[in-house]
């Protein structure tokens, strides 16, 4: 069930939703630093969410989560992309509060001024974002009503991790078309189908496949499963987008950092890769040469 996208329908009905597991990704991500526990926690949560709401797009592009505070945590994120490629990274100073806690909810507690961002980039057009209020007492709880309010779709979602595994499920009520499709529509669906999901606990969705998942869940209901997809990490990272970055900052600073280090040298904080431009290199960015 390793890094795993599934999606299902509820047939001849309006509902559709996603099953995501993360296994062999949140590990490899979560081992590029030392995160406390809870934050290890959210970073997972994030990472389905994303996986998720990536799903709902019918776009080639890349969406991601962003969680920026003041205080402590500083910020958190998560991305994916079209092609399941997913990554996140976050940014905090220790605290007694959350170090040891075992609970998202614990390190949303703790955050000061915390803004949420959903960040919609396609490969062409334009961007979007939207900004989420961090005021509910998990993740979920927040992105729920984000659909709800925003983006007036009904949508249910729920996610969990550990530090070995991450999980999430999302439901939504889509519009209907025309008033045919409403009268087939049970009215019933839509409450069942929410009272059932928020049944769901959070081992059950970290341990168990998907098959077992929605069997658990909805197995009096018609469920349709297209083929799974699989998620992975992956980084866009590349020696070309650091040469992008020293253009952007100008041929008089990088000289001027050439004076200090030499060569120049660029990590990604994701995936911690290494790249390195020589003066000869950095200069000739700028049609530039060695005198």
């Amino acid at each position: 069930m390793s890094d795993l996208r599934q999606r299902f329908f509820i047939e001849d009905s309006p509902v559709r939703g996603e099953v995501v597991h993360l296994e062999e990704a949140l590990q490899t991500i979560l081992a590029q630093r030392s995160y406390a526990p809870a934050v290890q926690i959210l970073l997972g949560e994030m990472l389905s969410a994303t996986a998720l709401l990536a799903s709902t797009l019918k776009i080639k592009g890349r969406i991601s989560l962003q969680i920026q505070a003041s205080g402590t945590f500083k910020w958190g994120m998560a991305e994916c992309n079209h092609l399941g490629e997913v990554r996140a990274l976050a940014d905090y100073e220790e605290d007694p509060h959350f170090l040891q806690a075992e609970s998202s909810s614990t390190v949303l507690k703790t955050l000061q001024n915390p803004v949420l961002f959903i960040n919609i980039e396609p490969e062409f057009g334009e961007r979007y974002q939207g900004i989420v209020p961090l005021d509910q007492p998990t993740l979920a709880g927040c992105l729920m009503q984000y659909y709800d309010l925003s983006a007036q779709i009904p949508t249910r979602i729920v996610l969990a991790s550990t530090a070995q595994r991450s999980g999430g499920l999302l439901i939504q009520l889509l519009p209907r078309n025309s008033e045919e499709e409403q009268r087939r529509v049970d009215e019933d669906l839509w409450p069942r189908l929410t009272m059932l999901t928020e049944t769901l606990k959070a081992e059950e969705l970290t341990e168990l496949d998907t098959s077992e998942i929605l069997y658990r869940l909805y197995n009096e209901e018609d469920v349709r499963l297209p083929e799974a997809e699989n998620l992975h990490f992956g980084c866009t990272c590349s020696k070309e987008r650091c040469a992008n970055a020293l253009m952007q900052i100008g041929a008089a600073a990088v000289r001027e950092t050439l004076e200090h280090q030499n060569p120049i040298s660029m990590d990604c904080q994701f995936c911690n890769a290494h790249y390195s431009f020589t003066a000869e290199e950095a200069l000739g960015l700028f049609g530039e040469h060695l005198s």
